[in-house]
């Protein structure tokens, strides 16, 4: 009868409160002591392609999971890939998260979890699977668009506010996938050999960040090696590092499929694992979930004392902690799903995330009221965007296209609209041929755009394989389908030509000087049209910049700069040789101008930053900088800056960057105002991962605080010294 004690605590009323974690701890154990050792094994893996096992004679429930990040994907069949056709089961769907990194906005990221967290609270969701936060390595990565950019604190910064707002619902994140998973091409064997203190300071910190600041209760493995080994259940990275110098006390959950061996999932770190290659109970074996590598195979070392069973003790544990607090703490909120809150909430994420990159002669913004014939071209108008990319495709309850919302704001022009390519239908894993004549599409485009006074290019790329999409890199930075080619004789028949990119990462941009202006719009789900209307009509004052540097060429980012082994690897291994210098690192300290830099992002109105300062100069190991600086929006219109701090250690005993961001924050001003901004910087944090000791190492001397408003831009310089 112990058994109906402890439930009744659990299920009715006298939900354990959080700060009691010790009482939470001896409830687990009670319950541990009460299972067989065949239904502790049966938690650790999956019951069907999105579930775990729960036990029903304790009314211990089932753990369901759902793929993010930015949106709630729709019901997948219990066993198999197909959508099970349900309903109501549509979606907000959520600007990606490369757009999020580039609203600069932790508050509004914390929104964004909130909103995200309710819709999964409301489908009954226990685990979010995201965010992601791997760090942009490459532009040819299939899956930045779900990412937070190249640099690791504005990952880090960016990823704790909207775990936190996820939780919020009693719902877990996951932040996936760890670690090094930065390119599709061979994920899942590819070993990664990278340094020591890259790993640390490049690739750990948003998960370190989200482990310590973010509390996040769960995180999924990757499917590539690290130094030969798996790391979904890898040693030195979930057992010491991560459930190690970290003390995460949460869930760690393979991605599907990344588990490969039991006895090593079994003593590294592993806890539930999910998706290993089978088709489940259409199988010709009884359960095919039951031959997993943590289900039988897992049983039979622990039932003939080959694994002891404090091993399994130790995974159930956790997921019960994981289950106090989401599906058995009876405290959480309902949550709710496609409301008119999430869909403004979507909209403004998305105006915020929109990044001017060039405005000549302020082509924008245009006025609805005098604007006459205007040339919407290109398929990216009109193409849903929420479909495709693998498995964050959604289904969400509406999407407002380009052009839509373009006719909508700008309804007494003249818009017509031509699609000038097409790219075929978006599948998975493969590509389709388009079916239509390129060429009369592309005559078409032409003729349309030199009869109209100008001409709104909507193009870049899409969830197609091998371009913004899961299992597949890209093939060129260059815009596909003959995008760039267009483009040129589009500029030759009309010289108001404005380019308007949706995609999840850089491309090449051989037209970019004949352009009048450009923007890059992403992935802005269900309120695309809007936030993007919004912008070129001056509705809103763009104010979102770039979470990652643009090359001017493909050679010119750091991963691509040396041999294939470097990217993408022979087939077996890869070696990150420009080792800490991703992004604006490489284009910084090694001269190689970007064409758009990191931080990047122009306004309607100007600022001016007019002074810098710091209380004292002098300074010490655990202090923390307090910098003001003086902003002034010194135009006609209401605008948002973003104040960047970078850092320079002025003498170095090893190479270090020639800046690294360390602070920054969104300031919203009015035209003519000015305001005293305060950033905090923990003088800690211009330590270096020294592999020496194998430790942080924060050495004395110079450093200066480079103050701008991009990676390029750096208007005010302060020393100060670390003693």
């Amino acid at each position: 009868m112990k058994y109906l004690l402890i439930l009744s605590v659990l299920f009715f009323g006298a939900v354990v409160s959080a700060q009691d974690q010790d009482k939470i701890e001896k409830q687990i154990d009670d319950i541990i002591s009460q299972l067989t050792l065949e239904e502790k094994v049966k938690m650790c893996h999956a019951q069907s392609k999105f579930s775990s096992a729960g036990v029903e004679r304790l009314g211990i429930p089932e753990i369901w999971m759902s793929d993010g990040p930015h949106g709630v994907r729709a019901e997948i069949e219990w066993d198999s890939w197909s959508y099970a056709g349900w309903t109501n089961d549509s979606c907000t769907a959520f600007p990606a998260l490369t757009c999020l990194a580039s609203t600069f906005n932790p508050e509004l990221a914390y929104k964004y979890g909130v909103a995200i967290g309710e819709e999964a609270r409301y489908r009954r969701k226990d685990i979010l699977l995201g965010p992601g936060v791997n760090i942009y390595r490459t532009p040819l990565n299939g899956r930045n668009f779900e990412y937070m950019g190249e640099d690791p604190y504005l990952a880090s910064v960016m990823c704790v506010p909207y775990i936190h707002g996820v939780q919020s619902n009693g719902v877990a994140a996951c932040v996936k996938h760890y670690v090094l998973n930065n390119q599709e091409v061979w994920r899942d064997h590819i070993n990664v050999q990278v340094s020591d203190r890259a790993l640390h300071e490049i690739y750990l910190p948003a998960f370190k960040a989200a482990v310590q600041k973010g509390d996040v209760w769960s995180i999924m493995g990757a499917y590539n090696k690290y130094n030969g080994q798996h790391t979904s259940h890898h040693k030195v990275l979930i057992n010491d590092i991560l459930k190690g110098d970290w003390e995460f006390d949460g869930v760690v959950v393979t991605d599907w499929g990344s588990a490969h061996d039991t006895r090593e999932a079994a003593l590294n770190g592993l806890d539930i694992e999910m998706g290993t290659g089978t088709d489940g109970l259409s199988s010709s074996k009884e359960n095919a979930y039951d031959y997993y590598y943590l289900a039988n195979p897992f049983l039979d070392l622990l039932k003939s004392g080959e694994i002891d069973e404090s091993v399994v003790d130790d995974k159930v544990r956790r997921i019960l902690r994981l289950m106090y607090r989401t599906n058995m703490d009876q405290t959480r909120p309902f949550g709710r799903k496609a409301n008119q809150q999430h869909f403004d909430l979507a909209r403004e994420v998305a105006q915020e995330g929109i990044v001017l990159l060039k405005n000549n002669k302020d082509f924008f913004p245009l006025n609805p009221e005098t604007t006459k014939t205007i040339a919407v071209i290109g398929e990216n108008a009109t193409r849903m965007m929420t479909v495709g990319g693998g498995s964050s495709e959604l289904k969400t309850v509406h999407e407002l296209s380009p052009l839509d919302g373009i006719i909508k704001r700008f309804s007494k022009a003249n818009i017509v609209h031509a699609m000038g390519y097409s790219s075929g239908p978006s599948v998975y894993n493969r590509v389709i041929a388009p079916d239509l004549d390129q060429d009369s599409l592309r005559q078409a485009a032409i003729e349309t755009a030199a009869n109209a006074d100008m001409v709104l290019f909507v193009g870049g790329l899409n969830k197609n394989h091998e371009q913004d999409c899961e299992n597949g890199d890209r093939k060129s930075l260059h815009l596909p389908f003959g995008q760039d080619e267009l483009l040129n004789e589009i500029m030759t028949v009309n010289k108001n030509v404005a380019v308007i990119l949706v995609s999840g990462n850089a491309v090449a941009m051989p037209w970019q000087s004949k352009a009048q202006a450009i923007v890059q719009a992403w992935y802005l789900g269900s309120e695309t049209g809007h936030a993007i209307a919004d912008v070129l009509s001056g509705d809103i004052n763009p104010s979102g910049k770039l979470p990652m540097s643009f090359p001017v060429k493909l050679e010119d980012n750091g991963a691509h700069a040396y041999d294939e082994l470097s990217y993408p690897g022979d087939g077996v291994d890869q070696v990150y040789k420009e080792d800490i210098l991703v992004g604006y690192r490489w284009h910084d300290t090694k001269k190689v101008k970007p064409l758009y830099a990191f931080g990047y992002g122009l306004s309607y109105t100007t600022f001016k930053i007019n002074t810098a300062s710091v209380n004292t100069n002098e300074y010490s190991a655990g202090d923390v900088i307090r910098l003001n600086v003086s902003l002034s929006n010194t135009g006609e219109l209401d605008g948002a800056e973003v104040v960047q701090v970078y850092v320079t250690d002025v003498k170095a005993s090893v190479m270090r960057p020639v800046k690294e961001l360390k602070a920054f924050k969104k300031v919203k001003l009015q035209a003519g105002e000015t305001q005293m901004v305060e950033l905090e910087l923990p003088v800690d944090s211009f330590a270096f991962y020294d592999e020496s000791i194998h430790d942080w190492n924060l050495e004395k001397g110079s450093y200066k605080l480079l103050i701008g408003t991009a990676s390029n831009q750096v208007k005010k310089t302060v020393t100060i010294n670390v003693q």
